[in-house]
């Protein structure tokens, strides 16, 4: 069965290339816009991985991984952080907080993202 992957992004247009990709890899994705939307649909589906973005409408990326980690039954789900905020502190919070890795999105490409993805769910 295929691994199911949550993008909660705001941005459309990345949203549904890394939607592309990832179906095109046989990955199932799923899709959120907001923070809210993003925790709702980790109860509902359970997916096998998140990529999460923190500049979100509502909830921030922080807040949802903080509840996402916080929630026994989504706890031991990966989560990659995908976002612009580049500064160590932001992404050392990140991992702190229990995200699995930290990807900048102005130095990667859909590709790369595959690829973390893949490793990952190994």
């Amino acid at each position: 069965m295929a691994k199911t992957i949550l993008i909660i992004e705001d941005d459309q247009f990345l949203r549904e290339l890394i939607v592309r990709k990832i179906t095109g890899e046989g990955f199932s994705a799923l899709e959120a816009e907001s923070g809210e939307q993003g925790i709702e649909k980790t109860k509902q589906e359970k997916p096998d991985l998140i990529l999460l973005d923190l500049m979100l409408p509502g909830i921030g990326g922080f807040e949802v991984l903080k509840k996402i980690k916080e929630d026994k039954n989504s706890n031991s789900i990966p989560i990659i952080i995908l976002s612009n905020l580049a500064e160590p502190e932001e992404m050392e919070k990140g991992l702190k907080m229990g995200a699995v890795d930290f990807l900048i999105k102005a130095h990667l490409t859909p590709r790369e993202i595959i690829d973390k993805v893949k490793s990952i769910l190994k």
